[in-house]
């Protein structure tokens, strides 16, 4: 079976180079910031990320081990990027 892609729509190609934006500002990387974000919901207990190889697996702990700053969800947050009532992990 075939899967059927299609282009990212344009407004979600511009939030998230706006989100890559102010993560470039604080020094972090996007992959970091999606890793750890989840993590902030109390009901998230764990993430699950894929990996195809041994590399990549070393990649996705140093992303969750990043040490991102407070003031990244701030920034986020006062851009309108993410809710109000969005929790910081």
């Amino acid at each position: 079976m075939r899967c059927c892609r299609a282009p990212a729509q344009a407004t979600l190609v511009d939030r998230a180079s706006a989100i890559q934006e102010v993560c470039e500002r604080h020094g972090v990387p996007l992959r970091a910031a999606a890793i750890q974000f989840p993590l902030g919901h109390p009901a998230v207990a764990g993430v699950v990320i894929g990996a195809r190889s041994p590399q990549e697996v070393a990649d996705n702990v140093r992303m969750f081990e990043w040490d991102i700053p407070g003031g990244l969800w701030a920034d986020l947050k006062r851009a309108g990027l993410l809710p109000e009532e969005a929790r910081s992990p």
